[in-house]
């Protein structure tokens, strides 16, 4: 399944909005994201039609199991690779602002080596 860097930021934002606020609406994902309501309106006209979300008659947001399922891929990744970097003595910050473009761009192969090696490590 290959998805746009974009939209696998929206649909992680959706996920880490909804446990956060129980609740996703087009301006918080804006505000989280710092884009425009209109691209939020665009994007999410776009997964509507994809499967990816639903939208309620009051406009909150969720995500059908295919966004989830992408969205969990995504923070999954995003959570390792950042603990990797701050087991390597990376600054929490430099590692959550590095994690989110390596989430993207890393192979399924090296992120399940990095995975491996990261619950090797813990288990120590």
């Amino acid at each position: 399944m290959i998805i746009k860097e974009s939209a696998e930021n929206y649909l992680e934002s959706i996920l880490m909005l909804k446990s956060k606020n129980g609740f996703v609406r087009s301006i918080d994902i804006a505000n989280d994201l710092s884009v425009s309501k209109p691209s939020v309106s665009v994007a999410m006209k776009n997964f509507r039609e994809e499967g990816y979300i639903t939208v309620d008659p009051d406009g909150y947001i969720d995500l059908t199991d295919k966004g989830l399922e992408i969205a969990k891929r995504v923070y999954e990744r995003h959570e390792i690779i950042a603990k990797v970097l701050m087991s390597l003595g990376v600054s929490r910050e430099t590692a959550l602002d590095d994690s989110c473009k390596i989430e993207h761009v890393i192979s399924e192969e090296s992120f399940l080596k990095i995975k491996d090696f990261l619950n090797k490590s813990n288990n120590k």
